[in-house]
């Protein structure tokens, strides 16, 4: 399992509730970055892509808690309300997509608070909605000891974003792990794309969530 904190803990807890022991090898570390707080008034909406957004962003959320929010994924709509905001609107694909969803709603003028690797542009592809970004973490590789990913030949490694699939690819290869022993577990069909090809299998969740998932890897695991 390769998410980086506290997302791994969420999964492995998953997966040992479904009667799978797994092991935690994070592939990234989720970091703060300083920020400041815009003026709310110049917006009607506050988006989230990630939870870590969420967890990282610090006391600057605070001038922002009465903006409703719109959020990417259920565990980042659920970090929001933990942290005092209102959802509402939930995604259950991508950014885009959640965008799309909400342009009858009447928000204009929406901030996205984002990882340094996942932005969403101001008024590309976000139907002229997003009018700023403002980074407030970065997901920075975390070592990876030569031989930590040996257990995982002849296993299952879970991928949760394409950034992932790619790092997990390239330390495969630079092991001289062969790849057609490794299935892989995915979360969409772009991380699937991002892993490459040569492994045993590649199972693709259903739906873009950590609970399809790791139910995908128990219902397998068991046939």
């Amino acid at each position: 399992m390769l998410r980086p904190a506290p997302g791994n803990r969420a999964t492995l807890d998953r997966l040992a509730a479904l009667g799978i022991q797994a092991v935690g090898i994070p592939l990234f570390a989720t970091v703060p970055i300083e920020w400041t707080a815009p003026d709310p008034d110049n917006f009607d909406a506050l988006m989230f892509t990630s939870a870590n957004a969420v967890r990282l962003a610090g006391d600057g959320l605070a001038r922002l808690r009465a903006l409703p929010v719109l959020a990417v994924g259920d565990a980042t709509a659920q970090a929001a309300r933990e942290a005092g905001f209102g959802v509402m609107a939930t995604g259950d694909s991508d950014a885009q997509a959640l965008l799309r969803s909400t342009q009858q709603s009447g928000i204009q003028r929406a901030l996205h608070l984002g990882g340094r690797e996942s932005m969403v542009s101001p008024g590309v592809g976000s139907g002229d909605i997003v009018r700023e970004s403002i980074i407030v973490y970065a997901s920075d590789p975390a070592p990876v000891a030569p031989d930590a990913l040996a257990g995982v030949v002849d296993g299952v490694a879970l991928l949760h974003s394409p950034r992932a699939a790619q790092r997990f690819a390239a330390l495969v290869d630079a092991s001289n792990f062969a790849r057609n022993r490794i299935i892989l577990a995915t979360l969409s069909p772009a991380i699937t794309q991002a892993a490459g090809e040569g492994w045993r299998t590649i199972w693709t969740a259903p739906a873009p969530t950590d609970s399809a998932l790791t139910k995908l890897v128990s219902e397998r695991h068991r046939a």
